[in-house]
């Protein structure tokens, strides 16, 4: 008679319900410092990212309108301000940047969510600038190497299934001597902070698609890139990025929240 092997115990209900500090391989913790190849973060994760984005594309700019007003129209603006020559902004959703750029750059913008580029060319239409609009994928984009003085995601990378591939993608199109310019809310590096950003994870990816405690300088680092600049706020991040080697200069190292 064969003996019945017993399975390990699953730590993960009781971690849901009461734990202050998940243990190291807790599902709660979702991501790695370093996300994870497709192997872990499947097609069909994106797939199902960009149905989420399809269907929300009528309310999103609703839905997203508090965090606007609480700082991240004020962030956008500074950080577009950089932005020069050819452009490439990843994620473009429903064109919330396109008014920010300055003048003279020539901006292509791509999603993946064919409702919410929908929204951005309408946007587009109204304003005297050149601006071409594009469904494609930040983890295979459609362009050569060195094509753009700049890449462009905001609040992108909490929604990309493979976000090193993402990026290292965005410097592979930029020039090495071009910028790659990053805002991003991350996981926070306070323990309490971050087992809730971990929890907020778990309800965020599965109704609205991203997640609440990427770690994006990591992946930044993961995907071949230099930070030259980064600017800390609370859990947003604005970041300079090249990917030709570079000096890390740090603008602001005020404490996370």
């Amino acid at each position: 008679m064969s003996k019945e092997t017993k399975k390990p115990a699953s730590r993960s209900g009781w971690e849901m319900m009461f734990a202050w500090c998940p243990t190291e391989d807790s599902p709660l913790l979702g991501d790695t410092p370093v996300e994870g190849s497709p192997a872990t973060r499947p097609r069909s994760e994106q797939a199902e990212v960009t149905r989420r984005y399809d269907r929300m594309a009528w309310l999103y700019d609703i839905f997203d309108a508090p965090m606007e007003w609480m700082g991240t129209r004020t962030r956008r603006r500074r950080l577009l301000s950089q932005a020069s020559g050819r452009v490439l902004e990843v994620g473009v959703g429903t064109g919330k940047n396109l008014t920010y750029y300055p003048q003279g750059v020539e901006v292509t913008g791509i999603d993946v969510s064919e409702a919410m580029l929908s929204r951005a060319r309408t946007k587009a239409l109204s304003l005297d600038a050149a601006v071409v609009l594009d469904q494609a994928d930040v983890t295979t984009l459609p362009y050569p190497d060195d094509h753009f003085d700049t890449a462009v995601a905001t609040c992108v990378f909490c929604s990309v299934a493979d976000p090193v591939a993402g990026l290292r993608e965005m410097g592979r199109v930029t020039k090495p001597d071009g910028q790659i310019l990053l805002l991003e809310h991350v996981r926070p590096r306070n323990r309490l902070l971050a087992w809730f950003a971990d929890l907020a994870t778990v309800v965020t990816r599965r109704v609205f698609g991203f997640r609440a405690n990427r770690r994006t300088e990591a992946n930044v680092a993961a995907a071949g890139l230099k930070i030259i600049d980064v600017r800390r706020e609370g859990i947003w991040r604005e970041i300079v990025a090249r990917s030709a080697p570079t000096v890390l200069r740090s603008l602001t190292q005020e404490d996370e929240t």
